[in-house]
């Protein structure tokens, strides 16, 4: 089912014509002429039909069971004085899911929580398709939310792998979509979805803070070792190019054993005077 605009005039107009009915029924009344009493039911039937949208509102109007469409445009107009009339708003809202506690790609309990904005587009949609539009962005919101959280881990320290905390536009973006996917039957549109919270579950929160700054210390210690083994390299390199030095294997060994301990130890080297040689 999709919107379509129902059919209304000019509420001003028709007031005008009841006006001008209820000054014929008192004449008519009055000089006893029954038809007077036949336009007052005329005229009570009519009032009605008239119905005021307030500014980003709509009227959803149906008729003996059937959708007949929808008064999109605020002001005052006269429809289907038979029909029911029910009010649905077209404002941006809020969805606040609260901390919600899931398993993250890794089997981690964390919390995690966010913010959707939306609003109403297909108003027969969110009528007719769905019991209740608004509990429907809410339960579907929060299962998009645990299920986005279960495709990520909630940190990495590997480059190539995404993470909650590493990539959250991207991760925004794909809330949003998935979010978006859901709410479609209900005739809403998703205008932005961000996490609003994101923590390790209070019963392994220690827990992981220090497997965190353990596997930030294992990457710095590759970065260092990567950056040393590069450094140790173009050292030698440039010796060997220069022809200052006349390296054998065992030189070149002991070059660089000590470049690497002065270049990845975490204290300050200490210089050592050689007054020998490697082979006495």
């Amino acid at each position: 089912m999709s919107e379509k605009r129902a059919w209304r005039v000019n509420g001003f107009l028709m007031l005008l014509a009841d006006v001008i009915l209820l000054i014929a029924g008192i004449l008519l009344v009055a000089w006893g002429n029954p038809l007077g009493v036949f336009l007052f039911v005329v005229i009570a039937l009519t009032v009605t039909g008239f119905v005021i949208v307030h500014p980003n509102e709509s009227r959803v109007l149906t008729f003996l069971g059937r959708y007949t469409g929808t008064i999109r445009e605020s002001g005052f107009f006269w429809a289907n004085p038979f029909a029911w009339k029910s009010r649905v708003s077209l404002r941006v809202r809020n969805f606040n899911s609260g901390k919600l506690k899931v398993n993250d790609a890794k089997g981690n309990p964390i919390e995690i929580g966010a913010v959707v904005v939306w609003r109403v587009v297909d108003t027969a949609k969110a009528m007719f398709d769905v019991d209740d539009y608004k509990e429907f962005v809410s339960i579907q919101s929060e299962t998009a939310i645990r299920a986005l959280a279960s495709q990520y881990p909630y940190d990495s320290y590997e480059e190539d792998v995404a993470s909650l905390r590493g990539i959250p536009d991207e991760v925004a973006d794909a809330l949003k979509r998935q979010v978006q996917e859901r709410l479609q039957v209900a005739g809403v549109e998703v205008m932005e979805a961000r996490i609003s919270h994101l923590a390790y579950a209070q019963e392994i929160a220690q827990a992981m803070l220090r497997r965190q700054q353990a596997e930030a210390v294992i990457a710095a210690r590759e970065k260092i070792v990567e950056g040393a083994v590069s450094m140790v390299e173009m050292a030698i390199t440039h010796f060997e190019q220069q022809h200052l030095v006349k390296l054998d294997d065992e030189r070149r060994a002991s070059m660089v054993n000590n470049l690497m301990v002065a270049l990845v130890a975490e204290g300050d080297a200490q210089p050592v005077i050689n007054t020998g040689t490697l082979y006495s």
